[in-house]
């Protein structure tokens, strides 16, 4: 059996409001709620299960989302329009703008409960040969 990653609890101080920006962020669905989750699913059948905790309990957490050119251009004109603080860099030194790393683009930003979301359309290092 192959391993794959198949969901992963993030940790939000409102489950409903986090899933819903990162949904509408990037033109997702909300696919299932049961429990204390609500969960948004990503392409590759993997879901990100928004779970409510206590504010004083969130540890940021950083995720990364591989996506195409046209997705990117998509999400970066939500993010634009809504005016969300984003980086090129991930220490917040170049406010306000992308990176062009790898011969892609991406851009950093926070989910409303604090964690660092990046956007890129080209992995780290490059596509394989």
């Amino acid at each position: 059996m192959s391993v794959e990653l198949n969901h992963t609890i993030v940790h939000a101080r409102d489950n409903r409001e986090s899933a819903q920006f990162f949904a509408d962020l990037l033109g997702l669905e909300i696919t299932a709620e049961w429990g204390p989750f609500i969960a948004v699913g990503l392409s590759n059948g993997v879901t990100l299960d928004f779970a409510t905790i206590p504010a004083d309990h969130i540890a940021m957490q950083h995720y990364a989302f591989l996506i195409s050119e046209e997705e990117f251009d998509a999400a970066y004109a939500r993010i634009s329009e809504r005016g969300i603080e984003h980086y090129a860099d991930p220490h917040r030194q170049q406010p306000g703008a992308i990176n062009h790393n790898d011969g892609g683009r991406g851009v950093y930003f926070m989910d409303p409960a604090g964690h660092a979301m990046e956007l890129i359309t080209v992995p780290y290092g490059g596509w394989p040969s």
